[in-house]
């Protein structure tokens, strides 16, 4: 068996409608329907069917803060140049979200923020893909801050 790519992430959000206004209205994901009596929310990208699965369940607990086992963040392709990661940086900006770190991976460069429910969200572009074909290690590369 062979992996072909990471299809889809769902979350568990304590607020379907935050949520929404976060991963739809402000990173641009399509909303394609509604299931569960309206509490869950299916969204694209538009490389798939989905990307992205919302199910509210209320004040259930959240994630836990520090090191610990399970989801760590995930990782959202915003553009394919440094300028339009600087453009995301100033939609959040002023959006009022909060940027939690920017970082320069070799392999791509990002930016670090938390959605409704906690959870981390990395936005990202790739570098030019010549960097880590020539040399697969690089994404092994020493993480630089980022200054955009």
């Amino acid at each position: 068996m062979k992996a072909h790519y990471l299809g889809h992430v769902v979350f568990y959000v304590k607020n379907l409608q935050q949520s929404l206004a976060f991963y739809r209205d402000l990173l641009g994901f399509k909303e394609i329907g509604r299931v569960f009596d309206g509490t869950a929310a299916a969204l694209t990208s538009g490389r798939t069917h989905h990307e992205l699965l919302l199910i509210q369940v209320g004040d259930a607990p959240g994630p836990p803060q520090g090191r610990r086992r399970g989801l760590y963040h995930i990782g959202i392709k915003v553009g394919n140049n440094l300028d339009e990661l600087r453009a995301a940086k100033r939609e959040l900006e002023r959006s009022a979200v909060t940027i939690d770190g920017m970082s320069d991976h070799t392999v791509s460069q990002s930016l670090y923020l938390r959605d409704p429910d906690d959870n981390e969200v990395e936005l990202y572009v790739d570098a030019d893909e010549s960097v880590w074909k020539n040399n697969p290690a690089a994404v092994l590369a020493p993480i630089k801050l980022l200054h955009l």
